[in-house]
């Protein structure tokens, strides 16, 4: 039974390490934009909802879908103001450009709301465990992995089923063919990248009761979004998936079997992954 809690334990993790790092997937597999700022969205969608809850008394459900909002409006008005600039330019100053913003965010943040960590007042309803077949499992982790769960769905049919996926793909691949067909393209990156903000933030939201908040989340899990995304491959979202779960269900195993070792175990199986597979496992062949 032992097992089966831990797997339990690792898939949730991974589907909150997905919705995490999806956005981020979203902007370096389909934009082609290194953005290692993403972190920032999510530890701002974090703070949103944490605010909505534990001081004005929303209820937590209701506060998510704000933590998107708020996230994906942040993005957009950065988007417009200062990333389309930088569409264009080299990987590397996209680094740098996304890294200063990264060490801005922590400390307007730690400037504005403390240093001090910040966890969610759960409702009753998603507090404690629930009994299944002998396994103990946790009401929000199962709550997680439900959400998580319909967004991964939904994510993929609308990337690879409707027209507004298809225009991006097109965008991507070719932005002077896509304008010459009638794609607004400025639009198509800002709507996207707008989106990805909204995941980061409202993964942070969901995180917050098990991470925990606080200003240099950014810089603490910039390395597990990368991983994801590395090992997972950034031409597709079924790759990061599959590697957050991989990931999760990994970490989770390592640090309860091997409690000394267990933080090297995530880096371990990136390791021989990458070797296997220097692409990510849903990687394209060639480079880009």
């Amino acid at each position: 039974m032992t097992f089966l809690t831990i797997l339990f334990d690792g898939v949730a993790y991974g589907m909150l390490l997905f919705v995490l790092a999806c956005g981020l997937a979203v902007t370096l597999g389909l934009m082609n934009f290194v953005n290692l700022a993403h972190g920032a969205f999510a530890m701002a969608g974090g703070y949103v909802c944490a605010v909505l809850v534990n001081q004005a008394g929303w209820p937590f459900l209701a506060a998510l879908p704000l933590a998107f909002l708020a996230s994906a409006a942040i993005g957009a008005v950065l988007e417009r103001l200062l990333y389309r600039h930088l569409y264009a330019r080299s990987h590397l100053d996209q680094v740098l450009f996304s890294v200063g913003l990264v060490f801005m965010s922590v400390a307007a943040v730690d400037y504005i709301m403390g240093s001090s960590r910040v966890f969610m007042q759960l409702p009753e309803a998603l507090q404690g465990q629930i009994d299944l077949f002998g396994v103990g499992i946790g009401r929000y982790r199962l709550m997680i992995i439900v959400i998580c769960g319909l967004l991964t769905v939904g994510l993929q049919l609308t990337l690879a089923k409707t027209r507004f996926g298809s225009r991006l793909r097109a965008a991507v691949d070719d932005p002077r063919v896509a304008s010459g067909l009638g794609i607004n393209v400025p639009q198509v990156f800002a709507l996207t990248f707008a989106f990805g903000c909204g995941l980061a933030g409202f993964g942070g939201a969901l995180s917050a009761e098990i991470l925990g908040l606080d200003p240099y989340f950014p810089l603490k899990f910039m390395i597990y979004f990368l991983i994801v995304v590395t090992v997972g491959g950034s031409s597709s979202i079924t790759g990061p998936f599959l590697a957050s779960l991989l990931l999760g269900i990994g970490d989770v195993a390592g640090k309860y079997y091997l409690p000394k070792l267990g933080p090297f175990v995530i880096y371990t199986i990136m390791i021989v992954i990458l070797i296997w597979r220097p692409n990510g496992l849903f990687g394209r062949t060639a480079a880009r």
